[in-house]
């Protein structure tokens, strides 16, 4: 089971079939496309910075183990662990993309496939019935007489 997010448009309100129409949907966990294809992943999700940013990292990494005098074994180490760090954090980056964008999470579901992950949350979304309701919250217990000991024996009235 995934945990996957709902990014709608900033102020839509629940219910709102046409915040839907711009609407995404992240998966949280690993990327194994982002991993095998790191640049290319993060621009065909039209992820410009990220990609920009990766690419700068990459050839940074790149250069600084050339610079090193590493060994081509070493470098391959350094370029898969690197990809393995972009793909355990390349949802992320695209869930803060999209709260840049205006798309901020809204709501999240766990469900097994994409599929089934859509259907919940259009559900969800669209059922006014279901919005989260705040927790109620503990009352207080009533003070005690300020020079009882730590509460273990109620100060009595008359007994003083």
């Amino acid at each position: 089971m995934r945990t996957y997010t709902l990014h709608v448009p900033e102020g839509a309100a629940r219910g709102d079939a046409l915040a839907l129409d711009r609407a995404q949907i992240v998966r949280d966990g690993f990327c194994p496309r982002a991993f095998a294809f790191t640049v290319l992943w993060f621009a065909a999700h039209r992820l410009w910075l990220a990609a920009l940013l990766v690419l700068v990292g990459l050839v940074a990494l790149s250069v600084a183990g050339h610079a090193l005098g590493l060994p081509p074994g070493a470098g391959l180490l350094v370029t898969l662990l690197a990809g393995l760090l972009i793909g355990l954090e390349a949802s992320s980056l695209r869930r803060w993309t999209y709260g840049r964008r205006g798309l901020p999470a809204r709501d999240a579901v766990i469900a097994a496939t994409q599929e089934e992950a859509e259907m919940k949350l259009v559900a969800r979304w669209l059922d006014r019935d279901a919005i989260p309701r705040p927790a109620p919250t503990l009352r207080s217990a009533p003070r005690r007489d300020e020079d009882a000991a730590l509460g273990f024996f109620p100060a009595r009235e008359g007994l003083r």
